[in-house]
């Protein structure tokens, strides 16, 4: 949750000439500025790398500029794979991590040369049905307990993905016996983590394991997948973590860990959430109001455009924009049009005093928003803006038209 939003109600007059609501919009200056302080804090390791999480903003305009920042992507799906390819993302610039994958996603990943991260080791099996083992790979590490978990994403023990200790050996010693020479160790045990200590502890226990495997299995292991984890501050009074001290102290870790058992790696990290999560908000308008057992307002956005409340309970916080300054009078429930009771954006949210045509911004949406929209009751996507420094925008995705939604049925027949 930010102070100040970074523009206006009358800019956002100004776009909705063009641009009907709902729409996101993404700030292109702040998201810049996040991945500089990221690659920034982790400048004592040659060879980091930002692989941005495709899921968290599935636009080619975002990942168009993290590459010309540094990043490569993160990515799960043959879609995401063809998105970075021909966002001029490429090579081992992708890290292709999934679970439960066909062999065609392992033959796009082996295609466009994007480091494998294996999930489980009855993967190796699917991987040889591809075509090849590369000679570069990575494995998913499950500690099944870790301090720094956090209620989102549960215990590791609970988590699908990743294998266990004995697993992840054995993993390593088939594909050191297939050929494989380069390793790498990911893992991800936490979501949405304002703990300052999360990256640097992950950190520790990699690096563990990475001396551990080089001595007693004799392999390689060259680049630390810390995953991503990191969270953004969306309820009033959370703090932001701070990307200095967290690259200071996974530094502290590897020069106790790596440099001491006289090795070097390389340490890749996979944001998303907080790369563009702050940067990106979902404006909408004032349609609607309801006094029935309680009270209740409506806006021309549903979970279809922004589905975290209804499905998490997810907290964002709406701003009625021209009415910052104004005192919060009434308490009311946010929603949308869906047929469905859970197509809330707030629950008892105190706001201003609201009337038809005021535009309702919803912030802290840039990740995990439109990504996870859906067409429930026929609703079409809505556009994406990018907003420039001069707070002029572009559309980098245009909103769904009804064409595009018939555009896989064969309504003119019984049956598809």
């Amino acid at each position: 949750m930010r102070e100040k939003l970074p523009f206006s109600r009358s800019d956002v007059l100004e776009w909705m000439k063009t641009y009907p609501t709902p729409f996101y919009v993404y700030d292109e200056e702040e998201i810049r500025k996040c991945v500089q302080d990221l690659y920034r804090a982790f400048s004592w390791n040659p060879g980091f790398k930002e692989c941005f999480a495709v899921k968290a903003c599935p636009t080619p305009a975002i990942l168009r500029l993290l590459r010309d920042l540094g990043c490569g992507t993160d990515c799960a799906s043959i879609p995401e794979l063809v998105m970075s390819e021909r966002s001029g993302i490429s090579g081992h610039s992708i890290m292709f991590s999934a679970n439960e994958v066909r062999v065609e996603e392992y033959r796009e990943a082996l295609r466009v040369g994007a480091i494998i991260n294996l999930d489980d080791v009855t993967q190796i099996g699917q991987l040889e049905k591809a075509g090849t083992i590369p000679d570069t790979i990575c494995c998913r590490y499950n500690p099944g307990q870790f301090e720094n978990t956090n209620g989102i994403m549960g215990h590791a023990y609970d988590s699908k993905f990743g294998m266990t200790y004995d697993q992840l050996k054995e993993a390593y010693r088939i594909l050191k016996e297939k050929g494989v020479k380069h390793f790498g160790i990911h893992s991800m045990v936490a979501s949405c983590s304002l703990d300052n200590n999360y990256y640097p502890s992950l950190a520790r226990e990699l690096f563990t394991l990475a001396v551990r495997f080089r001595d007693e299995l004799g392999i390689s292991v060259e680049f630390i997948d810390l995953s991503g984890g990191i969270g953004i501050p969306y309820r009033p009074g959370e703090q932001a973590i701070d990307i200095a001290s967290i690259g200071e102290g996974v530094r502290k870790a590897y020069e106790e860990v790596v440099e001491a058992n006289g090795m070097s790696l390389s340490i890749i990290t996979e944001m998303g959430r907080y790369i563009t999560g702050p940067y990106g908000y979902l404006v909408t308008s004032v349609i609607g109001e309801k006094h029935i057992y309680k009270d209740y307002v409506g806006v021309d956005a549903t979970a279809c455009n922004l589905m975290r409340p209804a499905i998490y309970g997810a907290y964002h916080n709406i701003r009625i924009l021209g009415k910052e300054d104004e005192p919060c009078s009434i308490k009311v429930d946010v929603v949308g049009s869906l047929c469905e009771n859970n197509d809330k954006f707030a629950v008892d949210r105190e706001l201003p005093a609201v009337e038809y045509g005021d535009i309702a911004v919803i912030e802290d949406a840039g990740a995990h928003g439109h990504a996870m929209g859906y067409n429930y009751n026929g609703k079409l996507r809505s556009a994406e803006l990018m907003m420039h420094a001069d707070h002029s925008v572009t559309c980098i995705r245009r909103a769904q038209t009804m064409e595009d939604y018939f555009a896989t049925l064969d309504i003119d027949t019984e049956f598809c």
